[in-house]
């Protein structure tokens, strides 16, 4: 049994203006406002719901965003209800997708669930957290209920998505299941009694398509609250691992600190916003400061890159950490001890990307040019993010893969 948690008396404003940090919307509105006033004035927790489909057994800083808002929400009092979507997690959400997303197994859901868990209180406080799986009720649910629900809601409505407007139009195979995900994440807010549900901007039809389940099955409907997605390393698309461009939070502190060092400098406060305990007042100097070009952008990435190590993995490993990036990078120095790599290869020139795949580091061409893309492969102590430049062959290279990674390479 999850303790009830002590409502904090700010007010309405005092916390609507934690709660609207960083948020790309809040709808429909003034309803947030409304049920803090109502919350502040029986005492009353708001029920503040958000879920996460296992899909992956492992949780990434753009995971972080939804899970910092939820956190502050439990700071401010309220209750939080995590849905683990084990269910969902079947179907898998189609936000987004150009094609059906293959379904996973129970036995994958629930290995993938049990290492979410661990890595979700590492943001939110265990003690003061509700945390249920969606089959508690959808496992139950007769097909004259499962019938009653898709009732509820009309194929003209499903098809205003954009990725289901996208691939009807292009005569793409949508199947029947993907249309019942909205759904049954709509219906994990009639079953909870969630009074907010925070989710990703891809997630707005999701959301909104809550409230209109909880008004079909005679509830107050929700408020709706949208988070941006994180952009990746790349400083192009959004984070994610099947893009290659993410920061798992449970990665060696070297290799968060790394990552975050390689994102461009236009992402350094979105990133201290939304994934950092960082106070925001300390972030508006940040932000004014390379604004006016006052402070170098390389001050801020490091103190981020040491903010979210720290957070993850303590004080001493966040320190460490930047000794570490320090020396071998901003310092030049290099590890005392290199291997050598002889290879017998004609021509006075080699692709980037294939010296990368010679040295033997990448497991396939694939791994390799993403880790070229993404700024973390050097050649003579100078990045090189282009797999097609070619290099001269007649002299040693020295060659950094990754964060820990060295070779000298010598082509005879």
């Amino acid at each position: 049994m999850v303790p009830a948690p002590v409502l904090i008396m700010k007010t309405v404003a005092e916390q609507m203006r934690v709660i609207s940090s960083g948020a790309v919307e809040i709808l429909p509105e003034g309803e947030m406002e409304k049920k803090l006033a109502r919350s502040l004035k029986t005492g009353k927790p708001l029920r503040v719901k958000q879920g996460f489909d296992p899909t992956a057994p492992d949780i990434h800083l753009g995971h972080t965003v939804g899970l910092r808002k939820l956190r502050q929400f439990q700071e401010l009092g309220h209750t939080i209800v995590l849905i683990v979507g084990d269910y969902t997690g079947m179907v898998g959400d189609p936000s987004g997708r150009s094609a059906t997303r293959p379904r996973l197994s129970e036995a994958e859901v629930e290995a993938n669930a049990r290492t979410y868990l661990d890595q979700f209180f590492k943001v939110l406080d265990r003690s003061q957290t509700e945390v249920r799986k969606n089959g508690e009720w959808f496992a139950r649910m007769s097909f004259s209920e499962i019938m009653h629900l898709a009732s509820r809601i009309t194929v003209s409505r499903m098809l205003e998505r954009d990725d289901f407007d996208k691939r009807f139009k292009a005569e793409a195979p949508i199947s029947i299941h993907e249309m019942f995900y909205p759904l049954m994440q709509a219906y994990d807010s009639v079953a909870i009694d969630a009074d907010i549900e925070i989710g990703g901007t891809d997630q707005k039809f999701n959301l909104l398509t809550g409230r209109q389940i909880q008004e079909a099955y005679g509830r107050e409907p929700q408020v709706v609250l949208t988070m941006p997605l994180i952009v990746g390393t790349d400083g192009i698309q959004k984070m994610s691992k099947s893009l290659g461009n993410y920061i798992c939070i449970d990665e060696p502190p070297e290799q968060v600190f790394g990552k975050t060092m390689s994102i461009p400098d236009e992402l350094i406060v979105q990133y201290f916003v939304l994934v950092t305990d960082v106070p925001l007042e300390k972030i508006a100097t940040i932000r004014a400061e390379l604004t006016a070009g006052s402070v170098n952008p390389m001050v801020h990435k490091k103190a981020l890159a040491e903010t979210i190590v720290r957070m993850y993995h303590g004080i001493e490993a966040a320190q460490a950490a930047r000794a570490n990036f320090e020396q071998v990078f901003s310092q030049r120095q290099r590890p005392d001890q290199i291997d050598e790599l002889r290879l017998a290869r004609p021509g006075q020139r080699v692709s980037t990307l294939q010296l990368a795949m010679d040295t033997g580091f990448p497991k396939t061409k694939g791994e390799a040019r993403r880790m070229i893309s993404q700024g973390g492969f050097y050649v003579d102590d100078v990045r090189r993010d282009d797999p097609f430049t070619e290099l001269p062959t007649d002299k040693p290279l020295f060659v950094k893969y990754g964060k820990k990674k060295f070779v000298n390479v010598v082509y005879v």
